[in-house]
């Protein structure tokens, strides 16, 4: 009872309360805050992760503008059903170059987190173009304007700048060739060498959408291919000592 009675003390007054509430929450908050002052990096490095291409960079760049985050996730959390359905659950270092980070607050829509590879690059167009002629329960509005519009990448140079000042590995080399490989990656007959070499083997190479020109439709195809085709999860296994 005696405990009890001190703790009515607390309860009875409000500048007791705040004060023991303070330290509390300050407590709680050094104990979970001041390990990381001490750890080199706090996401675990994943084998085959790599910044976005320009082209997957202007292509997530389309993807915010037109707020397609707004209905779709790219966050798989670890519970079954969720694994069942969209696939392995999402690494933090799968969203290290992200910024900012897509991971949403609701699914209007399916998450995205892994739908690369998963769809032709004539379902997403089609999908685009006229949703509900693809999935006819859709509420998702029409994106056909974006086959239409024709983007040179004139300043995607200055946008993977941007992105290496908040961290984000960008070479002077990448940045160098950033409108090359722009073009180059939506141009199966380019010189295309150069961009593989920077970007890495798995950088899918062709024409998005089918059309002459480099497109908006192209650059978000292009993104939306790469989502969850990174890291080969058949050979992932989580690093224990973290």
């Amino acid at each position: 009872m005696a405990i009890l009675d001190k703790h009515a003390i607390l309860e009875k007054n409000v500048t007791l309360l705040a004060i023991f509430a303070f330290l509390v929450v300050t407590i709680g908050g050094i104990v979970q805050i001041a390990p990381l002052f001490w750890l080199e990096n706090t996401i675990e490095d994943v084998e085959g992760m790599r910044p976005y291409t320009p082209l997957e960079l202007a292509g997530r760049d389309i993807y915010i503008r037109e707020g397609c985050y707004v209905c779709h996730s790219q966050m798989i959390r670890p519970m079954r059903d969720e694994v069942e359905r969209y696939g392995h659950y999402s690494l933090a270092a799968e969203s290290q170059y992200d910024h900012p980070f897509q991971w949403g607050s609701k699914r209007t829509g399916p998450d995205l987190a892994r739908v690369g590879g998963r769809y032709s690059d004539e379902w997403h167009i089609d999908h685009l173009r006229n949703p509900q002629s693809v999935v006819p329960e859709s509420v998702m509005p029409k994106y056909g304007f974006l086959e239409n519009r024709l983007i040179e990448g004139e300043y995607i140079g200055e946008l993977m700048a941007t992105h290496r000042m908040v961290g984000v590995p960008y070479t002077d080399d990448m940045i160098e060739n950033a409108r090359a490989d722009f073009a180059a990656q939506a141009d199966p007959d380019s010189d295309y060498d150069g961009l593989l070499e920077r970007y890495g083997d798995k950088v899918q190479v062709r024409n998005f959408d089918r059309q002459p020109g480099i497109t908006e439709a192209d650059a978000l195809v292009a993104y939306l291919q790469m989502l969850g085709t990174l890291v080969d999860f058949s050979t992932f296994t989580p690093d224990a000592s973290r």
